[in-house]
């Protein structure tokens, strides 16, 4: 595998941090060496919020991601900002719904993907950050979907069993979208 640097960015409350958590996890089930470095604003919903997942094959010396892998947006700030951070021959991952920005580089793989309004159409409306994790999974080959479930069983909370399922959905629809 080497090592993949990815950096997760949006406003607060769409699950951004979520979405590097569950990376981090696939990573840690797959016995890599992970990090996970949360960032976040002021403001717990609708501020910035941001985080940094490694993932590698030999222990990780620092948690800071200065040149991103991948990189997978939910706001129009977010993208003006790390847009720059991604590697020649890096992807990017857009919520082609919120963000009304196209990317201006030509050096990197661009997947546009209307998770937002996806996730809407389909009454999973706060799960657009995970159809936007299922196309990085099929993009990247990061990781096998099939182990989508364990990490699951890992990260969703005792207390909200039943959003297991719904998340599946939304990391089917990103994973299957061809757009």
């Amino acid at each position: 595998m080497k090592t993949s640097q990815i950096i997760f960015a949006g406003f607060g409350g769409q699950g951004i941090l979520f979405s590097g958590k569950f990376l981090a996890y696939n990573g840690l089930i797959a016995e890599k060496n992970v990090s996970w470095l949360p960032s976040y604003g002021p403001e717990m919903r609708g501020g910035t919020a941001n985080c940094s997942v490694i993932i590698s094959d030999t222990p990780v010396g620092s948690p800071i991601v200065s040149e991103a892998d991948m990189l997978v947006v939910m706001n129009n700030p977010s993208l003006e900002k790390f847009e720059s951070a991604v590697v020649p021959g890096g992807k990017i991952f857009v919520d082609s719904a919120l963000v009304d920005m196209k990317v201006t580089r030509t050096d990197v793989d661009v997947y546009y993907i209307p998770a937002t309004k996806m996730a809407g159409d389909e009454g999973i409306s706060t799960l657009a950050n995970m159809i936007l994790v299922g196309k990085l999974l099929k993009e990247s080959g990061l990781f096998d979907f099939s182990n989508i479930d364990a990490v699951l069983d890992k990260i969703v909370s005792a207390k909200h069993q039943d959003l297991k399922a719904f998340n599946h959905k939304a990391l089917s629809l990103g994973y299957n979208y061809e757009g």
